[in-house]
């Protein structure tokens, strides 16, 4: 079974029995992405402090 399959079966699992359809896509979502960031991370598909600090402040202008 793949690693995203696996995180969305374990996260449905530890949500409550009466958790909202909206509740269940918020959670699987966040682990999607969180999956999404390791792989890129991996891939070395990163930022350093002072660049994410640069485009942020490029961002709020």
């Amino acid at each position: 079974m793949g690693l995203l399959k696996e995180a969305t079966i374990e996260t449905i699992r530890r949500l409550p029995d009466e958790c909202s359809l909206e509740d269940i896509m918020y959670e699987v979502n966040f682990v999607a992405q969180v999956l999404e960031g390791v792989k890129d991370a991996e891939a070395g598909r990163t930022l350093s402090v002072e660049e994410l600090l640069d485009r942020a402040g490029r961002w709020a202008r």
